[in-house]
């Protein structure tokens, strides 16, 4: 039997990307009951293969007993394209597909520190705004609480 491919789904970070993957569905049945692969295995291991534009780098092989799990790849290259593939392999059997390539951007710290520093700037020119349209109507050329005369109109 042939494992695979894994359910890959990547999202980007500050200066890293989260790797959420589920693992793949087997055939087997007992009792009228899909079997996971951890019922049938007990423990799987995973390689997750990171591609960048520096090249491939396989990552050391890791040991999961969950069906669904997710792992942080950390220290990468703000602002940088990486790309994730990974592989299931249990003791037993060293035949799998990886799953196709998934991509996403590494998030950069000023990136998220840009959109809090937007969001607080467009408050104060709000409140800025606000606080002249005040000014001009409390001086009566906006809105006057009195007309007036016909022959100053």
């Amino acid at each position: 039997a042939i494992l695979g491919p894994p359910e890959v789904n990547i999202t980007s970070c500050a200066n890293c990307i989260n790797v959420t993957i589920k693992l793949p569905r087997s055939h087997f049945r007992d009792k009228g009951k899909l079997l996971s692969l951890i019922d049938i295995y007990e423990e799987l291991d995973y390689d997750i293969t990171l591609k960048s534009q520096d090249g491939e780098h396989k990552r050391p092989r890791q040991k999961t007993t969950e069906e669904v799990f997710s792992t942080v790849i950390e220290e990468l290259y703000p602002s940088r394209n990486y790309c994730v593939s990974v592989g299931v392999t249990a003791s037993l059997n060293k035949n799998s597909v990886p799953s196709p390539w998934k991509c996403v951007t590494a998030d950069s710290e000023a990136r998220q520190a840009y959109h809090e520093v937007a969001v607080a700037g467009a408050v104060c020119v709000a409140l800025i705004i606000a606080a002249v349209l005040k000014c001009v109507h409390a001086a009566g050329f906006i809105l006057p609480k009195f007309s007036l005369p016909q022959t100053l109109v």
